[in-house]
């Protein structure tokens, strides 16, 4: 459930941007107990991810995301999710 909360706030950034882009960079490594994901795109659109198995129900997962939101600021979200939901810290700029 968190992972999906996570997933589809990295997928919001991506499209917040509004145009299209070409990779640069991409990662990925799904395990049983652990991933690790990670994407560059040419418009400047960056987002990490990973994850482990803290327990039998419980996931810590940790991540961040940049974009320049359509007014030209850059925004970056650093975010941990846990038992005790997702906590998000956004951080912008001119």
């Amino acid at each position: 459930m968190k992972f999906t909360i996570v997933l589809l706030a990295c997928l919001l950034a991506v499209a917040c941007a509004n145009e299209e882009a070409d990779v640069v960079k991409e990662y990925r490594e799904v395990n049983i107990e652990d991933f690790k994901y990670g994407f560059e795109l040419t418009n400047k659109i960056r987002a990490f991810q990973e994850g482990h198995l803290q327990d039998e129900k419980s996931w810590l997962v940790k991540g961040e995301y940049e974009f320049v939101s359509k007014d030209g600021k850059h925004i970056k979200v650093t975010y941990t999710a846990d038992e005790y939901g997702y906590h998000p810290k956004v951080e912008h700029s001119q």
